[in-house]
């Protein structure tokens, strides 16, 4: 693995520049970083959906207990996103996100090793605390990677890493789903773990190509930026992470009990999702460069909800695959113009920090939407009703998002 190379300062200028980092970087190098969310979400976090059916047959758990776990991944997420830019800083990015990837991987994996609740719960933490260094510090990589070229270059390349979490969904739509009978969950955590490791080689070889993105060093001016000018946007990805996790945690299991879907159904399902989200960076990419303000994330979350909307109101595959085409067409969306506003928010060597801030509400928002759709639930109404709160808690969001005004030409960045 590569490690990451020295910035300098010009002299004159407030913030440093990268070696070697005029040309412009190839997008392999992009789709390499983008085993960051591929590892950290969408074989981490997203394909639990998958597992959660079996596992609350077989260890008799509430719909409570599974939110739980989730919510347990989502706190570990949290604590990880909180220190993820002061750990890269001290350690270096390339650092952080290779040993990141391979420690959620580790954990993934060893998922599949007990049945113990209180031990899922630790695996659950660590994942979401290792996948959090390793999504933080590879975005910050993705950001010095996108810098130079068009208006859109960094948000279709932002949303190329992001993508990668679509990629993990597909592989594990089609690997989980038609092992399930035979290995059960466990396996079923062993073979994510497998994919995993598979990812975090990938990642490892983008390492050597990609430039290291700037912090500020002691005594250097912050910049002109502050997080109380993004408290809007802040709240609204918020909401969006309380919003989003309730379909992504529970959907499977909606499908399967109220709609009788086989596992079949199920893969054709999660590819689609998978599918969407992967080719839905290079859809917004060109649409978010043109976008202002929170307007982005907006207009992506607005595609959330209606997706969320469509699977409750359309019974049946027809409404569930178009949920999950809309849906998976736009989630991943919502982090990328989240990823370009913090972008946008903040010069170069505050990058890694304004995208951990965003990181940080995301993760809030996560802890408390398993629970609180578990909880509702486990209630008269079942899954239903957590999913339409989840719904309600978007169109908050969304309301949120597009109050959140463009930042300053004054800001202080060579994007």
């Amino acid at each position: 693995m590569s490690t990451d190379r020295p910035t300098r300062t010009q002299p004159g200028t407030s913030h440093g520049v990268h070696q070697g980092a005029d040309p412009l970087i190839p997008i392999w190098v992009v789709f390499g970083l983008a085993m960051g969310p591929a590892v950290a979400l969408g074989l981490s976090r997203f394909a639990y959906a998958l597992l959660l059916p079996a596992m609350r047959s077989d260890l008799a758990w509430s719909f409570a207990d599974a939110g739980t776990m989730n919510t347990a991944n989502a706190a570990g997420y949290l604590a990880g996103a909180l220190v993820a830019a002061t750990i890269g800083k001290q350690f270096g990015d390339k650092r952080v996100f290779a040993l990141g990837l391979l420690l959620t991987a580790i954990a993934v994996g060893a998922s599949g090793l007990t049945a113990n609740f209180t031990l899922l719960l630790i695996l659950r933490i660590a994942a979401g605390f290792t996948g959090a260094l390793a999504f933080v510090t590879g975005a910050g990589l993705t950001s010095a990677a996108a810098a130079g070229g068009s208006a859109s270059r960094a948000p279709t390349l932002l949303g190329i890493y992001f993508a990668g979490a679509g990629i993990a969904v597909t592989a594990s739509a089609l690997a989980v789903p038609p092992l399930l009978d035979n290995m059960g969950w466990r396996g079923g955590w062993m073979v994510l773990g497998a994919l995993s490791l598979a990812a975090t080689v990938l990642g490892w070889l983008a390492l050597k190509r990609c430039p290291a993105p700037m912090h500020l060093s002691a005594g250097q001016p912050r910049g002109n930026w502050s997080l109380r000018f993004m408290t809007r946007g802040l709240i609204a990805y918020g909401l969006f992470g309380a919003g989003y996790i309730a379909y992504a945690t529970f959907i499977v299991a909606f499908l399967r009990g109220e709609q009788g879907f086989t596992n079949a159904n199920i893969t054709i399902f999660w590819s689609i999702l998978g599918l969407a989200a992967v080719a839905a960076a290079f859809f917004w990419g060109p649409v978010l460069g043109r976008l202002r303000g929170g307007q982005g994330i907006a207009a992506t979350m607005s595609t959330v909800l209606v997706g969320a909307v469509v699977a409750l109101v359309w019974p049946g595959p027809v409404g569930a695959y178009l949920s999950a085409l809309l849906f998976g067409g736009s989630f991943l969306a919502v982090v990328a113009s989240a990823a370009a506003f913090a972008r946008k928010s903040a010069p170069p060597q505050s990058w890694t920090a304004a995208i951990g801030a965003m990181t940080i509400a995301f993760g809030l928002g996560q802890c408390i939407g398993p629970v609180l759709s578990g909880l509702l639930s486990d209630g008269p109404s079942g899954v239903r009703a957590g999913l339409w709160v989840s719904v309600g808690i978007l169109m908050v969001g969304v309301m949120v998002a597009a109050w959140q005004p463009e930042p300053s030409s004054n800001i202080t960045r060579k994007a």
